[in-house]
């Protein structure tokens, strides 16, 4: 499978860009894509799924362009959008077999294909009940299951963690790293830890623009050497802040334990070694 972003472009007005000339190529294993809130993830995600055309460049799936056959893409496709909805009063048995058909999927492998699936995701208990009776963690799972209803080959989840508590987290994880083996999978998140220990790339945006990509050691390599942390009064933060990229910050007997990155170097402070967590808010504050 090989996945070709090209020189692709979203633009809402004159100067007004939800994705500007972004390219990328992706084979397969998990690739995490990570930015604030409207950097584009969303945008791209949805031209990918064929929900959305770009106003220019090219998206290809093995050498066969998707904009121009959209099926081609829709039939080896699992999406998970970040709005993803579903019927109240339907229970989650009844749900995935109305997706299955709305997907031509049928058969005598629908039935237990549904069931390992909600058992995988820990829904069995609850499957018989009105999915308008789940949390939005339970929710979010039975839409994570309408994704692999068809084994797709690419599988596209955006901010799919949202709602789901830290066990969830672990198994959600551990599901899309059994799923890599045998297609593309996109993850798109704000959350670093989300990324991190699961995806084999990484692609940071900001602005609709593709601003570091690569593997998670190469990333990473950004900020070596940039990584410090530090301990200053309370009140000398917000002077702090406007000199430092502040990664973090903990209270310690009533002063405040500084993570931070700079580009000079700082003999007061001690060094560490840095992480993708470092590197994702040096480039997205820096460029």
């Amino acid at each position: 499978m090989r996945l070709e972003i090209q020189n692709v472009s979203k633009r809402y007005s004159k100067n007004k860009y939800g994705l500007k000339d972004f390219s990328i190529t992706i084979e397969k294993g998990i690739l995490g894509l990570l930015g604030p809130n409207g950097a584009g993830k969303s945008t791209l995600l949805k031209m990918i799924a064929t929900v959305n055309k770009p106003t220019t460049g090219i998206i290809s799936l093995n050498k066969n362009s998707i904009i121009k056959d959209p099926n081609y893409m829709r039939k080896q496709l699992g999406f998970l959008p970040q709005d993803f909805g579903v019927y109240p009063n339907l229970n989650a048995y009844e749900f995935l077999e109305y997706i299955a058909a709305m997907k031509g999927i049928g058969g005598k492998n629908l039935k237990p294909r549904i069931a390992q699936l909600l058992e995988g995701l820990n829904l069995i208990d609850a499957a018989k009940k009105p999915i308008g009776s789940y949390s939005g963690g339970m929710k979010q799972r039975v839409g994570i299951a309408q994704v692999l209803l068809n084994d797709p080959k690419i599988v596209l989840f955006d901010e799919p963690t949202v709602g789901l508590d830290p066990e969830e987290r672990v198994r959600f994880r551990n599901l899309i790293s059994d799923l890599s083996n045998d297609c593309i999978v996109i993850l798109s998140s704000h959350i670093v830890s989300d990324i991190d220990t699961i995806a084999d790339t990484v692609a940071i945006m900001k602005n609709g623009q593709l601003v570091s990509y690569g593997n998670q050691d190469d990333i990473v390599q950004n900020v070596h050497g940039k990584v410090f942390e530090t301990t200053i009064e309370k009140e000398d933060l917000a002077a702090f802040k406007t000199k430092h990229i502040v990664v973090s910050t903990s209270r310690k007997n009533n002063k405040l334990v500084i993570r931070f990155i700079t580009d000079t170097s700082n003999a007061i402070a001690a060094p560490k070694e840095a992480n993708l967590e470092d590197a994702y808010l040096y480039v997205t504050k820096t460029n």
